[in-house]
């Protein structure tokens, strides 16, 4: 028995170190991830209302907006003149409408506040320069002056996401900051620090690029029959520049509705996984949210039944559908996505995919 205890306590001596005590520790959970909690705490519809932005009629909480928010949990909100009257009113309007959702996140609330001739309110928000006129002058820091103030007038108004700026290069409507995509880089890497410095989302629109459109897309399709190196060197770098050097979940990308032949023939750019998840996703490395222009263009609504834009838009890698005229329309996309998670053809995994990127981007509101 003495032999037995003195080999059990050379046991004890050798295990523990040489006589030392070592304290032993319970494992440490990590801290839960918010984004997980809340996403895990949302319902299959209220997910899919995450995906889809509407624009909306009036300048006053009505019936219409309430019945949308309700029963289809849409996650933003586009304003536009029509909803616009001076500042008191529209900052009463959204806070109203963000109410009225009773939503477990924020909404959007965005606006195309480029400057120039696409400035909303302009009767009563000083509207900036067009980026054409900020390129002219050739210094990158009154583009990103004017971000600045675009920040500080939407904030004032209850708008939280500008859909600017303008990454495009060369496009022949004022809208673009100039001719020379490592220019245009420059002065939308400006704009881009001005909005973070505002503590503002902004968005890079319209990828690929659209600089080269013939048609405008309001009314119908339009092919860029460039080679992919040209594309590279004339179109992307404005794009590449922002997505490599910023954080991917302050800003989005807007993909417009040209198709690019030489990277797929057959899509246009906010159908096509070639671009959103091949181009954008996988060799840009793009980690945020990537919005779709209004499926109520032309160039889109033309060529492709509205029950699939929203399916499509999903399966090619987009986040959020934007349909922005049409209580109808808004209606039919949404119900089409939930539809084809019901059916299979996307799975609740891909869903999930998407509202993690957009509630990374909720967390900075």
């Amino acid at each position: 028995m003495k032999k037995f205890l003195m080999i059990i306590c050379a046991a004890i001596f050798l295990l523990t170190g040489c006589g030392e005590v070592r304290e032993v520790k319970a494992d440490v959970m990590p801290p839960p991830d918010p984004i997980e909690e809340k996403l895990n705490s949302m319902t299959l519809e209220e997910k899919i209302g995450q995906m889809v932005m509407i624009g909306v009629y009036g300048t006053e909480l009505n019936d219409d907006i309430i019945f949308s928010l309700n029963n289809f949990h849409f996650g933003g909100i586009i304003f536009y003149d029509r909803n616009l009257e001076n500042v008191a009113q529209a900052e009463k309007f959204a806070n109203d409408i963000e109410a009225a959702a009773s939503q477990k996140v924020p909404l959007f609330f965005s606006i195309d506040e480029e400057g120039g001739r696409v400035a909303r309110g302009r009767n009563f928000l000083e509207a900036a320069p067009s980026q054409e006129s900020i390129g002219f002058e050739g210094d990158p820091e009154i583009a990103k002056y004017w971000a600045k103030h675009n920040a500080q007038i939407l904030k004032s108004i209850g708008v939280n996401i500008n859909f600017a700026p303008v990454a495009d290069v060369g496009s022949r409507d004022t809208r673009s900051f100039g001719d020379d995509a490592l220019l245009v880089a420059q002065f939308v890497d400006a704009a881009a620090h001005g909005y973070e410095e505002e503590n503002f989302l902004y968005t890079l629109k319209h990828f690929p690029g659209i600089g080269k459109s013939k048609i405008d897309p309001h009314q119908e399709i339009s092919n860029v029959e460039d080679s992919r190196e040209i594309l590279d060197a004339e179109d992307l770098p404005p794009f590449k520049k922002i997505i490599r050097e910023h954080d991917n979940s302050k800003f989005m990308v807007m993909v417009g509705h040209l198709k690019y032949d030489a990277i797929d023939p057959i899509n246009s750019a906010s159908l096509s996984p070639a671009i959103m998840t091949g181009l954008l996703r996988n060799e840009l490395g793009f980690s945020g949210v990537v919005i779709t222009d209004d499926l109520e263009m032309g160039a889109i609504k033309n060529h492709t039944d509205l029950p699939t834009l929203g399916v499509k838009m999903i399966l090619a890698g987009g986040d959020i559908a934007l349909v922005c005229h049409n209580y109808e329309s808004q209606q039919i996309v949404y119900n089409s996505i939930l539809a084809a998670v019901k059916r299979g053809e996307i799975s609740e995994a891909r869903i999930n995919e998407s509202v993690r990127r957009i509630l990374r981007m909720k967390a900075h509101l």
